[in-house]
């Protein structure tokens, strides 16, 4: 105390114990307000970062203003846990006081990450985040958080949304066989590429129930996953009750897309007015249409004819399928989705033609979405002549990767301009053993690629480290387009106050190379092998906590969490029905036609109609000619010797004219 004045004076150079509440926020470190002079004398450091962001300004929020100009950073605090290199991220844990609110939690669920670039599909700035409970609580500068929080000091580096793999086959049956990577497996190598959900295909055999299928799908997963997911339900027959099934699945299991299949005849395959059908049902509940697009009955020929001539290896895979293949039943589903309205999602997307059928018809209007994979953004299909059986099987998978090694770099560029919306990996992986039951017949060799783990380097290599793409565009196709498209948008697909905690820092700078040695897959080959690629996550983080550190793993099983799938997604389904509107089909009005009718009774069954009286009387039906009769006799007698002859003839000029030719030469 002061002599005299009541009053605590203070000593800059003693450790002064204030309350927690008087600290900077989020530390323990006190920072006295300083004096400079007199009340109007300047205050030194008082307009810096002042700037107000209002884009990422929240309803609500305070304090959630990123900076714009690169000014001082706060003072860290000083009792830090241990920390990593400067090298990457730093992860620490605060200590001091705040430690002592949560002495009796083992493990704390919030996080906070300061001094990171968060990147959305629209916008980038920079700010901190804070989250707890699996969910991001706060967004801005200075914030007030808990004590008890570990801290990530990201240094800058950019923070995006988990991403979203829209397409997989995890623990997928065939022929009495299940691939490799379940989903324990599976969704262990999509964390550590920075994929932080998946949405996986269920494959009912034919003349099974659909709701079946689906519970046996959940049952696999809900014990295994290490990450959330979503389901897609394939279609592989269509009678009335398979629509009811489509119905119920809709309404009460969270199922918004479903897959049909123009290919793989005599199994899965539907037929066009199966497809008219189908479309018309999914539209009217606010569901969207998936197609495996091949022509299955061209390709059904193609294979024995291929085996007829004595090619049984890989190669004959793709041989089987041109690309011309994939193209006419791209356009052709197009087709029925636009008489029927429906929005349509083509999955796979592998070839030239493909990919310009789908953005010729985005142009003008039509609803439909293309979903190129990791294996036709990275390689192409000139490994089918590989010498080496094994490497040319791990390979095949439909539509097949097209043999034109310029192909990859096309589909990037309609991937980075936006004629195509979203990727997946088609992950399906079979060992060398399983994929040899076709070492004689190439047509049956189990199909599937992996790719899970490497989809988003393989996009941020081959699109944004080349210039094609920017990195809100790199957040968009693998993850907030993803969430729009099929209802899970804002939850995830974005860095926003409410979503789910699911983050990646990402370093663009990270170079790592494929291999099958180092990879998390189960899969013993990988076909992105030696393939060096930049852009890689430094940290992972999934429902609130760190999954991946600096290389360090830590998947749990069975933490992963069903979403469900709600119908009529906005992003889709506004045109849909702004094009219902427009598109309504009126009749003319108009009077009664009170003329004559045919009276179709009177034909004859399989004769020629009946002359009609009520027809034109000046026309008459010339007689027929008998070709067979000639009029032609040895003895010289004519069929018209008894006709009567006229005297005369007189010789009209042809239309032409007279001819004045008078000599050949």
């Amino acid at each position: 105390m002061a002599a005299g004045t009541g009053r605590r004076a203070w000593d800059p150079d003693k450790e002064d114990d204030l309350p927690v509440y008087l600290a900077r926020p989020g530390t323990t470190a006190q920072v006295p307000r300083q004096k400079y002079g007199g009340m109007f004398c300047n205050v030194e450091g008082a307009y810096e970062s002042k700037t107000i962001d209002f884009d990422s300004l929240s309803v609500g929020q305070r304090s959630a203003r990123s900076s714009r100009s690169g000014g001082s950073k706060p003072v860290e605090p000083a009792g830090v846990g241990e920390s990593q290199p400067e090298a990457g991220v730093e992860i620490r844990t605060a200590a001091g006081k705040e430690v002592l609110q949560n002495l009796n939690e083992t493990e704390s669920d919030r996080l906070l990450v300061k001094g990171g670039r968060i990147v959305n599909d629209d916008q980038s700035f920079f700010a901190d985040l804070y989250m707890e409970d699996g969910l991001i609580k706060q967004i801005g500068d200075n914030l007030i958080v808990p004590g008890g929080v570990k801290i990530i000091e990201a240094n800058g580096k950019m923070v995006i949304p988990g991403g979203i793999d829209v397409h997989t086959h995890l623990q997928m049956p065939y022929r009495g066989m299940t691939a490799v990577d379940d989903f324990f497996q599976g969704t262990k190598a999509a964390l550590a590429g920075g994929t932080t959900m998946i949405i996986d295909h269920v494959v009912p055999e034919p003349e099974c129930s659909l709701v079946e299928a689906y519970e046996k799908w959940r049952e696999w997963a809900d014990g295994k996953t290490c990450c959330d997911y979503s389901l897609h339900v394939d279609i592989t027959h269509w009678n009335d009750s398979v629509e009811q099934e489509v119905e119920t699945l809709i309404k009460q299991k969270g199922i918004n897309s479903f897959m049909v299949y123009m290919a793989y005849k005599d199994l899965y395959q539907m037929s066009n007015t199966e497809l008219y059908e189908i479309f018309s049902c999914l539209g009217k509940l606010g569901a969207i249409a998936q197609v495996h697009a091949e022509n299955g009955d061209i390709i059904a020929q193609e294979q024995t004819r291929m085996l007829e001539m004595g090619i049984t290896g890989p190669e004959g895979h793709v041989l089987s399928r041109p690309e011309e293949l994939e193209a006419e039943a791209v356009f052709r589903a197009i087709t029925i989705a636009s008489q029927t309205n429906c929005p349509l999602y083509v999955s796979k997307v592998m070839s030239k033609s493909a990919v310009d059928l789908i953005s010729q018809a985005r142009k003008k209007g039509n609803v439909v979405f293309g979903e190129p994979i990791a294996a036709s953004l990275g390689t192409d299909g000139t490994h089918y002549w590989s010498k080496n059986w094994a490497k040319a099987a791990a390979f095949v998978t439909s539509p097949p990767l097209s043999p034109d090694p310029t192909t990859p770099d096309y589909i990037n560029s309609l991937l980075a301009s936006g004629d195509l919306q979203v990727s997946g990996s088609a992950h399906c992986t079979f060992s060398t053993a399983q994929k040899a039951i076709g070492k004689d017949n190439f047509t049956l060799i189990p199909e599937g690629t992996n790719g899970i783990e490497e989809r988003m380097s393989i996009i941020w290599d081959k699109a944004v480290a080349t210039g094609k793409m920017d990195e809100n565009q790199f957040v968009a196709v693998t993850s907030t387009n993803a969430a729009k498209i099929f209802n899970l948008y804002p939850r995830k697909g974005r860095i926003a106050v409410g979503s789910d905690s699911d983050l990646v820092i990402w370093d663009p700078d990270a170079v790592k190379i494929i291999s099958a040695k180092s990879h998390h897959s189960v899969a013993e080959y990988n076909i992105f092998e030696g393939m060096e690629l930049r852009g890689a996550p430094l940290v992972v983080i999934c429902q609130g906590k760190i999954i991946l550190e600096e290389g360090s793993f830590h998947a749990i099983q069975g933490m992963g969490r069903f979403i469900p799938c709600s119908p009529f997604p906005d992003y889709v389904y506004k045109r849909i029905k702004a094009r219902k509107q427009i598109a309504e089909l009126r009749p003319v009005p108009r009077g009664m036609y009170d003329g004559p009718v045919f009276d179709l009774a009177s034909t004859p069954k399989g004769g020629t109609p009946a002359s009609s009286t009520k027809g034109s009387p000046t026309r008459q039906t010339p007689p027929v000619r008998n070709l067979h009769q000639s009029g032609f006799s040895l003895s010289g007698v004519q069929s018209d010797d008894s006709a009567a002859r006229s005297a005369s003839r007189r010789i009209m000029a042809p239309p032409g004219g007279r001819s004045n030719i008078t000599s050949l030469s």
